[in-house]
């Protein structure tokens, strides 16, 4: 008896063995045909270079579906509905936003599928560039460094998670304590990561899950107050002219769609993990539509939600609480202390996926010989644990903590909203006008997955307006940044990415053209199996003197 169940667990364990070799071996010819095209290769290294070192493929549909469902569940759903609300002027706008955020995140998707399951790297938008925009060598990949580092952080996720906590230890809220919790939130979740990997990732599943409760019970709590069951006196009121008072200003509605955007944003996070992720084209394909979808409902079912338990005034004028603010009028205050407390672990849920694909993006752009200080061979490793990026985790620590210390949250959160998504819409436009341009230069070129080209073109369009508007003059004349200009975010955003061009001026023709070397790369293999790209200066000195007759060269890391 006992050696029959024995055997059958062995014939399946090698069945599992085998069909796995067989999908790695049909995903491996997939993946390294855009590579034998020069033209399609991204960077410097092969596709089995890029892949190699950390923990492997460990990432299944599962685990990708719930990375993406607790990268865009955070502190958005719980924060911005008020924010949106207090930009478009009326529910009905508010609510055709959140609509219309869900359909641009799906364009989105599909655009970034083709790019994914093309290139099934890590590094996300960072490969698709430089896959497309190669000349000049790598502009595009010090563009999207600086704006990757500097951009990068998570304090609004780390302000909302220790607001909440005040609010349910019935503390007061100020600057200095809600620094201190912020700070401790972004390290605990950064030496996590860095130092047990593998319960990082289970924690981030579980904390996905639990972020799945909370909405469905925001959602039922919703329709039970729609049923007028509850003290809410009329929970129809909002939705009876719904469109009352809605904004005229062009600027307003692409400042709000901006925080839609935020919210939905994190539908590309398997993009960022492709090497740690099994069977990645299947998976990607499966995983990116399941998990936007799942949070696409349960957005706009909350959003009812909140409008059907609190006047447009109440939420108009509750912050970035107007979760705790439905509990509140549907519970009591009891009830609003308890969501506090849930609403800050789905904030530390968005902590704990945001940090972990960023890590991994700020490991590819090291490996690609970006300059950083101390040399990009150690930016690039796996240290301490040979599994994970703790040095790739620290460059995110770092400008999430400056900004966390820095402005007063009061003025920084919405601003940080702003400015985090202006840039992001400037690389979403060259992204998408990347797809047409291979579309167009090689139409032949593998494409496990093709976007349907209206959806691109509708994108695109969005994408410009996006640029566009928020120059135009909002309807009350200074934003929603106040005493900030409500153009300066946008300004921000460009310098930003104009700081990216100016890096690379200076690094590849200024500093070599000055000091008279050149920059020569070549590939090492790290002790932990990484392959990363080392830019060497080499300079060139005459054998003679004078005019020389010969020369020889020195190589500098």
């Amino acid at each position: 008896m006992s050696t029959t169940w024995w055997s059958r667990l062995s014939k399946k364990q090698e069945q599992d063995r085998a069909f796995e070799s067989q999908s790695s071996e049909k995903d491996q010819r997939i993946q390294k045909e855009p590579d034998d095209d020069p033209d399609l290769s991204p960077g410097e290294l092969t596709f089995e270079e890029y892949t190699a070192g950390g923990l492997g493929r460990h990432l299944g549909v599962t685990s990708c579906t719930l990375l993406i469902v607790g990268r865009i569940i955070g502190t958005g759903i719980f924060s911005t509905p008020s924010s949106i609300l207090s930009s478009v002027g009326s529910v009905g706008a508010s609510l055709a936003l959140w609509v219309l955020g869900f359909l641009l995140s799906f364009c989105g998707l599909f655009i970034w599928l083709e790019f994914g399951t093309m290139f099934p790297r890590s590094g996300g938008e960072k490969v698709y560039l430089e896959a497309v925009y190669k000349k000049p060598k790598y502009l595009a990949t010090a563009v999207f460094a600086v704006n990757s580092i500097l951009l990068g952080f998570t304090p609004s996720s780390c302000i909302v998670s220790d607001i909440f906590l005040l609010v349910a230890a019935d503390q007061t809220v100020d600057r200095w304590n809600e620094r201190a919790i912020a700070l401790g939130v972004i390290f605990f979740v950064v030496l996590l990561h860095g130092l047990a990997p593998k319960t990082g990732v289970l924690i981030m599943d579980l904390l996905s899950i639990f972020k799945i409760a909370i909405l469905m019970f925001v959602v039922i709590t919703g329709w039970v107050v729609l049923s007028g069951k509850t003290s809410v006196a009329d929970p129809h009121y909002n939705f009876r002219n719904a469109f009352a008072g809605s904004s005229t200003s062009s600027n307003d509605y692409a400042t709000a769609t901006f925080k839609v955007l935020i919210s939905y944003g994190g539908w590309s996070s398997v993009n960022y993990v492709m090497n740690n992720v099994r069977d990645p084209v299947r998976t990607l394909k499966i995983a990116g539509p399941l998990g936007l979808g799942i949070c696409a409902v349960l957005y706009l079912l909350a959003n009812v939600a909140y409008f059907a338990a609190a006047t447009k005034t109440e939420i108009d004028e509750s912050g970035v609480a107007v979760a705790s603010l439905f509990f509140g009028n549907v519970f009591g205050p009891a009830a609003e202390r308890a969501l506090a407390i849930f609403i800050a672990l789905s904030a530390l849920g968005n902590v704990v996926t945001v940090t972990f694909a960023a890590a991994r993006v700020n490991q590819e752009l090291a490996k690609e010989g970006i300059p950083l200080p101390f040399g990009n061979k150690f930016w690039a490793s796996n240290w301490p644990t040979g599994k994970s990026p703790l040095p790739g985790l620290i460059i995110h620590l770092i400008p999430s903590a400056i900004t966390i210390i820095g402005p007063p949250p009061n003025i920084a959160f919405p601003f940080i909203l702003d400015i985090e998504g202006y840039p992001q819409q400037i690389i979403n436009l060259f992204i998408v006008i990347g797809l047409f341009y291979l579309r167009w230069k090689k139409p032949d070129a593998v494409r496990p997955f093709k976007v349907w080209w209206p959806l691109a073109v509708f994108f695109l369009a969005a994408s410009t307006f996006l640029l566009i508007a928020p120059f135009l003059r909002p309807a009350n004349g200074v934003g929603d940044t106040p005493p900030l200009p409500y153009y300066l975010y946008c300004l921000v955003g460009i310098s930003i990415i104009l700081a990216g061009g100016l890096y690379w001026v200076v690094w590849r023709i200024v500093l070599p053209k000055v000091f008279g070397y050149s920059l020569v790369p070549r590939k090492e293999t790290l002790d932990d199996g990484t392959v990363v790209t080392v830019v060497s200066v080499c300079v060139f000195y005459s054998m003679f003197g004078g005019f020389a007759h010969g020369t020889y060269f020195q190589v500098f890391e």
